[in-house]
């Protein structure tokens, strides 16, 4: 049936055209975006993703909509569990026909249903986790990550503990799946030859974990005096408490996806993360630096008017805000057509694209060639108030 329509509505605009003279093609009148987020589980923090999503785009529609057309977003529950991702995926492609998945949440979920967007020519763009598995543009051109690759983030890490602490003692506690494992590998790439003698301890927690607190303490058995956790906001929360617990003192660096002040630190007590290091690409609206800046005083008014019951002390927001501002500038470049191929090409145009809310020096750039959109990075660290810059951006 839905074939039949299709083919008479080409008939239809043919007979139209020859009749008045002019080719008249079909335009749509919407676009369909879905993703799938935690709104439920251990992970349910991360459902302000699919929240900020659908408020970033009824902000855009409010302003007109793009090109003409109005934004709808369907965000779908998984509660992070693969299973539930494959097939409310299938209902976002098969009933609801939507024209891309964005701002997809998890590592092990999106890979779920990596192969079978791809064989959908659905896109899969700007899937929040920064694994390798989404950065793998000859396998899998039609999905692409909104974060920084995780591996390159760890090997961030590595140099700086190998430049600025070269006897240290490193540990490293990773979730145990494609996530975590990338923070291993670009830890021991970062550290290089150093590695076999600088890396004590390998600890890896389940998500469904209750704590990770026996993990702690394997860490602090095998000498550690310096910690990468390669881990969600919940566990990086409870592994700080735990080191808090024990007054043990390792220089500690955490995955930028979990370096909010509200709530991940603040879980924990900020006079206790004094010193806790991370890289940053967004502004923290959480930081009184930025509150004069023209980029957050308009990130807080869409928060209060589209999202008032949200913490805007959290990053999470200010990041899917870059983020979905990059999805609209693809969307925009794409022009009247909304093929699934002419969406892939306008984002692998995307270059050197300072979206609000971004760090000076940050912008995001993808090609045909290379997923990984940003290739710079801000080093800070936790002053027991917000986050200061260290030096300059550095990366590639």
């Amino acid at each position: 049936m839905k074939a039949f329509k299709v083919l008479w509505r080409a008939a239809a605009a043919v007979l139209l055209g020859c009749c008045a003279g002019i080719v008249v093609a079909a335009s749509k009148t919407e676009i369909k975006l879905g993703n799938t987020v935690p709104y439920s589980g251990p992970a349910s923090l991360y459902g302000a993703v699919g929240q900020a999503t659908s408020a970033y785009f009824a902000k855009v529609n409010d302003e007109g909509g793009i090109n003409g057309r109005k934004v709808s977003v369907i965000s779908l529950d998984d509660a992070l569990q693969p299973p539930k991702t494959v097939e409310q995926v299938r209902r976002l492609v098969e009933q609801d026909e939507v024209d891309a998945i964005v701002n997809q949440v998890g590592t092990a979920t999106a890979s779920s249903v990596r192969k079978y967007l791809n064989d959908k020519k659905v896109p899969q763009l700007f899937v929040m986790s920064g694994s390798n598995n989404f950065q793998q543009p000859k396998e899998f051109r039609y999905t692409s990550s909104a974060l920084l690759s995780y591996e390159f983030e760890a090997k961030v890490y590595g140099q700086l503990i190998l430049r600025e602490r070269p006897a240290a003692k490193v540990a490293i506690l990773y979730q145990n799946d494609d996530y975590g494992k990338d923070y291993l590998r670009g830890l021991k790439a970062g550290l290089g030859a150093q590695a076999a003698k600088m890396l004590v301890a390998e600890v890896t927690y389940e998500q469904t974990d209750p704590t990770v607190d026996s993990q702690v303490l394997a860490l602090r058995s095998a000498g550690a005096d310096t910690v990468v956790l390669a881990a969600y906001s919940k566990q990086v929360s409870q592994a700080l408490r735990k080191v808090t617990d024990l007054g043990w003192k390792p220089q500690v660096y955490i995955s930028q996806v979990s370096a909010q002040v509200s709530p991940t630190l603040t879980l924990v007590g900020l006079e206790n993360t004094v010193g806790v290091m991370t890289i940053s690409l967004v502004k923290d609206p959480s930081d009184p630096t930025w509150h004069n800046d023209a980029d957050y005083k308009l990130w807080a008014a869409w928060m209060q008017k589209y999202q008032p019951k949200a913490d805007i002390n959290s990053s999470i927001h200010a990041a899917v805000y870059a983020y979905s501002a990059a999805m609209t500038q693809v969307l925009k470049a794409a022009g009247d057509d909304l093929s699934q191929e002419n969406i892939l090409k306008s984002m692998t145009q995307l270059r050197d694209f300072a979206a609000p809310m971004l760090l000076p020096g940050i912008t995001m750039g993808i090609s045909a060639d290379n997923y990984n959109m940003f290739r710079k990075v801000q080093v800070m660290r936790f002053d027991g108030k917000r986050w200061v810059p260290q030096g300059k951006p550095m990366g590639d």
